[in-house]
């Protein structure tokens, strides 16, 4: 079986190239390789969230499920400076992407990990993901059930999936299978994509008690 850019370790050669692309309202130039996520442009989907998603909060930790060679992570860092941006993939080539494109703009807030590389105890002020839609549903459905209840208290998370590739099935999913204290709506749809938000709110069990 060839390489898939969810291979852990994948066989065929790096063929390093630069790319020019336009982050955070910055033009900057990146190392993709082959063996990883769209390696010859900007995806469109990441694209689409980028552009309909906030800005990041100021600080806290941040998750990118399924980072590739770093373009959300890396605009997640520049929003942020003060902030941990955790880029996790299971494809090492696109780990190393990562750290090289971090380091050639001068991002050190960029941690890029396996899953088991982040903390149990880390809480997400955002999560933000093109997440893995060809891995197939167990394990999608897997990864976002291990990491979208990491989210912390009245945060968000933002997903851009393509609207022929199942969005409408997966906002089903997600709401059915999140607590009641978690809530999913179509945040955008651009150029055949959604953009879906998922908020984590308040846990009614810690809310303060308003005493007359």
């Amino acid at each position: 079986m060839g390489d898939h850019y969810f291979s852990a370790a994948p066989s065929s050669s790096e063929q390093l190239r630069r790319l020019r692309v336009t982050l955070f309202d910055r033009d900057v130039e990146v190392t993709t390789a082959a063996g990883v996520f769209s390696p010859d442009r900007l995806d469109k989907g990441t694209d689409v969230l980028l552009s309909n998603s906030p800005e990041a909060p100021a600080g806290g930790d941040f998750l990118d499920i399924g980072a590739g060679w770093g373009p959300i992570s890396l605009t997640l860092a520049m929003q942020a400076p003060r902030a941990r941006v955790w880029a996790l993939d299971v494809n090492e080539r696109a780990l190393d992407l990562v750290r090289r494109n971090a380091e050639a703009l001068g991002l050190e807030n960029v941690h890029a990990v396996t899953a088991d590389q982040i903390p149990d105890d880390v809480v997400f002020r955002t999560i933000r993901s093109n997440p893995p839609i060809r891995v197939g549903k167990d394990v999608l459905h897997g990864l976002l059930e291990s990491w979208l209840p990491r989210l912390d208290e009245h945060s968000d998370a933002y997903l851009v999936v393509q609207k022929n590739l199942g969005s409408d099935s997966l906002q089903r999913w997600i709401e059915q299978t999140l607590p009641d204290s978690f809530s999913t709506r179509r945040h955008a749809t651009s150029k055949g994509f959604r953009v879906l938000k998922v908020r984590r709110h308040g846990d009614p069990a810690t809310a303060p008690i308003n005493l007359p």
